[in-house]
């Protein structure tokens, strides 16, 4: 999701809601608004909800005269559908299709489930698909993360540690198959423990780089054909975003996760990491609907040596998101600490278009046994389009810039973090 799309050639979201049902209210008269798109940024729909999305746009367009209001069919699922064409600095052109999935609320939990899905095609030959769930049981007793992908992934890497350069790169091409799973029981109010497995599996290992390489990259690491990493987990959670597609005010995510990965089970080495991920969200100015939020993604391997391929790199959390400004897998180490910032406000006010402004950092250390080293920034601005107001997702697309020239565009389906 570390992209833009500057073509969307079809978009889709939930003009029905999943069991079928029409969401459709109200007659609006005829002679009240004038009907076009461009118009539909500043356009407040009567009745009990001002609140416009990309579908109210297109029932404008298509002169159909209903309502959508926020409030209706909230105990029904709603779909976000996105196939388009599109281009990052990772990838070139691309052609997509991405789905979001916001599950009504469980019995007994506040907490809504989530459901993403993704298939890529790109330019540089490239094959993406991701599954990836957030599920909360009936109560909120139990929390299902699974996250799986395969990738058909040839890319430029750039070397271990902070001082690599954008004129040095190794051409890498590689299979990875990876499947992530975790069950989590709640032990205390929004706290949640639990065990999973993780699998890390890259076959087809090619450097067909012969000048221009890194000075410290895979070849002086230890280049392998496959590599395998598979590990058990002991996870620990506190969540009280309800939405995590967009999060609200005063509402905050923790997880620390310790992996023990094994010879046992399959991998290539003994070696353990652990992550924490901590995000805060706060209303700025009080009482607004603006939002100040922080992010902090800190990977350590604390013992033990891991496949060049599996070290934390640029834009390694779940949905490929955190270092805007750079692109995917530009720093890599044995270490890897990362904050950021980033100021949420709406420009319109039926909330149809906001825009953020952001910033953050990134710190490595390059091998085993090195210090961390380096601050690396990177910085931009984006816009939000409200594209389903029934499950707040919007359509995130960003500038940013980095260190070194580094720049690029970016798009995210609902909120970065």
């Amino acid at each position: 999701m570390f992209r833009i799309s500057i073509i969307v050639c079809l978009l889709f979201s939930s003009l029905f809601s999943i069991d079928g049902k029409s969401q459709l209210s109200d007659s609006i008269p005829n002679n009240l608004h004038k009907k076009n798109i461009f118009t539909l940024a500043f356009y407040k729909q009567p009745g009990k909800d001002s609140m416009v999305d990309f579908i109210d746009g297109v029932y404008r367009i298509l002169k159909i005269n209903k309502t959508r209001e926020q409030g209706v069919e909230l105990n029904k699922a709603h779909l976000t559908f996105i196939p388009g064409i599109e281009y990052s600095i990772g990838t070139g052109m691309a052609a997509s299709v991405n789905a979001s999935i916001v599950l009504p609320k469980i019995e007994g939990t506040a907490n809504k489930s989530t459901i993403f899905t993704e298939l890529r095609f790109t330019q540089n030959h490239q094959v993406v698909t991701q599954f990836a769930t957030n599920l909360w049981s009936k109560n909120g007793d139990y929390n299902f993360n699974s996250n799986w992908s395969y990738l058909k992934y040839p890319q430029k890497d750039f070397g271990l540690g902070s001082n690599s350069s954008l004129s040095l790169f190794d051409e890498l091409d590689y299979s990875y198959l990876k499947l992530y799973q975790s069950v989590l029981k709640r032990i205390a109010p929004n706290l949640y423990f639990g065990p999973g497995i993780n699998i890390d599996y890259h076959w087809n290992i090619q450097d067909s780089t012969t000048i221009n390489k890194p000075l410290n990259s895979v070849t002086q690491y230890g280049a392998t054909k496959t590599s395998n990493s598979t590990g058990i987990l002991l996870n620990l959670l506190y969540d009280t975003r309800i939405n995590n597609v967009n999060p609200v005010a005063n509402s905050s995510f923790f997880n620390f996760i310790y992996r023990d990965n094994l010879s046992g089970l399959g991998s290539d080495h003994n070696w353990q990491s652990v992550i924490m991920d901590f995000r805060k969200y706060y209303a700025f100015p009080s009482g607004s609907k603006n939002i100040l939020a922080f992010w902090t993604y800190d990977q350590l391997t604390v013992s033990g040596r891991p496949p060049y391929l599996d070290m934390p790199n640029t834009a390694s959390d779940t949905y490929s998101n955190f270092g805007r400004g750079y692109v995917q897998s530009r720093f890599r180490g044995d270490k890897f600490l990362y904050a950021e910032s980033e100021y949420r406000f709406g420009i319109t006010e039926n909330g149809f278009l906001g825009g953020v402004v952001f910033a953050n950092v990134q710190s490595l250390s390059s091998q085993p046994g090195q210090p961390i080293q380096g601050v690396l920034p990177g910085y931009g601005a984006g816009l939000r389009v409200k594209f389903n107001k029934h499950s707040n997702t919007s359509v995130a697309l960003d500038y940013g810039f980095g260190q070194g020239g580094s720049k690029g565009l970016f798009m995210n389906l609902g909120e970065v973090f």
